[in-house]
C-alpha cells in the first residue's frame, strides 16, 4: 500500500446504526440484574462517551464505587442484555453506510476501521446483528482507553502495524455524529466528518467547525467527491 493510502475511522451508534434504543435498554437491565437497581438513565450521557465512563457514571449516580471490577461486572452483564435486546428494537442501518461502504471497499489504497466508545465486544456484537461488522479490518475500542480523544492514536498504530505505512493526520479520516467525535478526531490533528443522522443537528456540529458536514451520507458520489478531493 502506497504511502499516500487515506484511513477512515468510522464511529458506530448515530452514524453508522442506530440501536432503536437497545444499548440504553441493556444498561438499564444490567444495573438491574447485577446491583439490583432501577435506573432511569437521567443525567447520563450517552452521546459520544466511551463505555466505560457510561459504566462509571451509572455506578456513581447510585453511591457505588468505580472500581475497576464494578465497572467490569456492570459491563459484562451490558454486553449479555445487549445481545437479547438488539432483535427485540427497531434498529437498523443508517441511510447510505452500506453503499458507502461498499465503495471504499473497492477503492484502492484505502483502509476502513472503527473508532467507537463501545467495547471491541459491543461493537461487534452490534454490527453483527446489522450485518455491517466484516466491512472494517480493525478499531479502537473503549478497551483501548476511557478517554475516547486518546482513541485515535490505537487506531493509527493499529492501520500502521498492518499496512507497514504511516497514516498521517492529512490521510486520517474521522466519521461521527457528536461533538466528541470532531473533538476526537481534532486530538489526533485529523480531517474530521461530521454527520447529522444523531441527536445533534448540523448547526450543532457546525459550531464545532468540522472539516466536512454531511447531514447524511446517502449521497456516496457527492461524499466521495468530497473526500477525495
Amino acid at each position: 500500500m502506497a504511502s499516500g493510502a487515506r484511513l477512515f475511522l468510522f464511529d458506530i451508534d448515530g452514524t453508522l446504526i442506530t440501536s432503536g434504543g437497545a444499548g440504553e435498554a441493556a444498561l438499564i437491565q444490567a444495573m438491574a440484574s447485577r446491583f439490583g437497581i432501577l435506573e432511569d438513565m437521567c443525567d447520563i450521557t450517552l452521546a459520544g462517551a466511551t463505555d466505560v465512563l457510561i459504566a462509571a457514571s451509572l455506578l456513581k449516580k447510585h453511591g457505588l464505587e468505580p472500581s475497576p471490577p464494578n465497572i467490569a461486572a456492570l459491563l459484562d452483564s451490558y454486553l449479555h442484555h445487549l445481545r437479547d435486546r438488539l432483535p427485540k428494537h427497531d434498529g437498523r442501518v443508517l441511510p447510505g453506510i452500506v453503499l458507502l461502504l461498499d465503495a471504499l471497499k473497492h477503492r484502492p489504497e484505502t483502509v476502513v476501521a472503527l473508532l467507537t466508545g463501545n467495547l471491541v465486544k459491543g461493537a461487534e456484537i452490534k454490527l453483527s446483528h446489522y450485518g455491517v461488522w466484516d466491512y472494517f479490518e480493525f478499531g479502537a475500542f473503549a478497551d483501548d482507553h476511557h478517554d475516547r480523544n486518546e482513541l485515535g492514536k490505537f487506531a493509527q498504530a493499529r492501520a500502521e502495524e498492518k499496512h507497514g505505512i504511516p497514516f498521517p493526520p492529512s490521510k486520517t479520516f474521522v466519521i461521527g455524529d457528536t461533538p466528541k467525535d470532531i473533538e476526537c478526531g481534532k486530538a489526533i490533528g485529523a480531517k474530521t466528518v461530521a454527520i447529522a443522522t444523531g441527536i445533534y443537528d448540523s448547526d450543532s456540529l457546525a459550531k464545532h467547525a468540522p472539516d466536512f458536514l454531511f447531514e447524511n451520507l446517502q449521497n456516496t458520489e457527492a461524499v466521495l467527491d468530497a473526500l477525495y478531493s
